[in-house]
């Protein structure tokens, strides 16, 4: 049996051993289309500041990983996929045939619509190549204007302040990482950055990118203007795909829609990770997640079903994120912005940074959203994925959302109070 998998990411990677484990006579092979080996992209910030160094982001330490586990990586392209030749054509100009397709290419960044956009000054932060570039290009105090402060932004923002950047993040949004966080939270946060130096600019938008001198000059909505030795594009992603037009994969958005065995609408083709639209866990409704745990988990899904279709139904991805900005650790779980008619909870400490918001669905906790309270954080995720009926421990949340490692133990070992 011949499994092809299209990215070198951690689906694709996690995939590929997997299917070597269930399958030790299958023949595996990983297509990236980067020069280095397979590597996280979520290591990149620790490079930015010199935590690590290029091979500490490497998804596999050792050097002969792949070889020693019977796993070709190929470096190449891929440009169109033949699902009645069961084959791709790849950048190189060679063909490539298969049994089991895994779609695992990820997402690429978005370039917004913005004049100035591509000068050599701006540059997005998502290859090794992009963490090059920003290296070489910031130096203590340097100014630095970073678009957009979402999940992604997060995480690039506070490797450029540890760099020594003088940061200036610039957000659409009317707060800071507003697909995770709510109003409150994100206002929060918004202040810490501030009070730790960070110029945030929230419900604005870089109108022009201009060349000034040795530097560029960045115009920002309410006429204003900030010169810049570097400009950070982390305005989003788009799943990366465009190589399946034509070959029937029905699609959403841009991503492979998948059933609960990680099948496209194609035999034979299956997806996983940033470029999947899957089923989410809380709502039951197809939805891009382009997080890597639930890249992990499609990965693992996926090819267990590459190997023996039907072994393994995905019952859908909880979503969760965790974000460490500058210190400060905020949360989402689930159905964080909660339902039509549910119920909320909410404590609030502005003056100390802590946050914590409970939704809930009648007495089941669905989603919750946490700032500067890291304690709690697998318990929260427990609840929402156990869609326990608390009882009288929801009554108690409401009155107290601290009590949620005591509503926990009681919901596993059935007690109600």
């Amino acid at each position: 049996m011949k499994h092809v998998i299209v990215g070198a990411g951690p689906a694709g990677v996690v995939a590929a051993e997997t299917i070597r484990k269930l399958d030790p006579s299958a023949e595996v092979t990983i297509i990236g289309n980067e020069p280095e080996p397979p590597y996280s992209r979520m290591a990149i910030p620790y490079l930015l500041i010199d935590n690590i160094e290029e091979e500490g982001t490497y998804l596999r330490k050792e050097e002969t990983h792949f070889s020693d586990s019977a796993i070709n990586v190929v470096v190449d392209t891929v440009v169109s996929v033949d699902p009645g030749a069961h084959s791709l054509a790849l950048g190189s100009g060679k063909n490539m045939e298969y049994d089991k397709l895994l779609i695992a290419s990820g997402s690429t960044p978005i370039s917004p619509p913005i004049p100035g956009i591509d000068n050599p000054r701006v540059t997005s932060c998502w290859t090794l190549d992009d963490a090059r570039k920003i290296t070489s290009g910031i130096k203590p105090g340097a100014p630095v204007v970073l678009i957009g402060a979402g999940f992604i932004g997060c995480i690039i923002l506070e490797a450029l302040v540890s760099a020594g950047a003088n940061l200036t993040v610039v957000e659409m949004g009317n707060r800071m990482v507003p697909r995770m966080l709510d109003e409150t939270c994100g206002t929060l946060l918004e202040k810490w950055c501030k009070e730790k130096g960070v110029n945030v600019m929230t419900s604005s938008q870089v109108e022009a990118i201009e060349d000034a001198s040795d530097n560029v000059r960045v115009k920002i909505s309410g006429n204003r203007e900030v010169e810049a030795e570097l400009v950070i594009s982390a305005a989003g992603v788009r799943a990366n795909a465009g190589f399946l037009e034509g070959s029937g994969v029905e699609m959403s958005n841009g991503a492979v829609v998948i059933d609960e065995y990680m099948c496209s609408s194609v035999a034979d083709i299956y997806a996983a990770g940033d470029v999947a639209c899957g089923r989410d866990f809380s709502t039951g409704e197809y939805s891009v997640q382009a997080i890597q745990p639930t890249a992990v988990d499609h990965g693992r899904a996926a090819a267990s079903n590459m190997v023996d279709h039907g072994a393994v139904r995905h019952q859908g991805s909880v979503l969760m994120n965790v974000l460490d900005t500058m210190g400060l650790i905020s949360a989402s779980y689930g159905q964080w912005e909660g339902i039509k008619g549910g119920d909320t909870a909410t404590l609030v400490d502005k003056d100390n940074f802590r946050y914590l918001q409970l939704q809930f669905d009648g007495d089941r906790l669905i989603g919750a959203n946490t700032l500067g309270m890291t304690q709690h954080i697998g318990v929260l995720r427990g609840l929402v994925q156990g869609r326990f009926h608390l009882g009288n421990w929801k009554n108690r949340l409401m009155d107290n959302p601290l009590l949620v490692m005591e509503a926990y133990l009681a919901a596993t070992q059935g007690i109600q109070a």
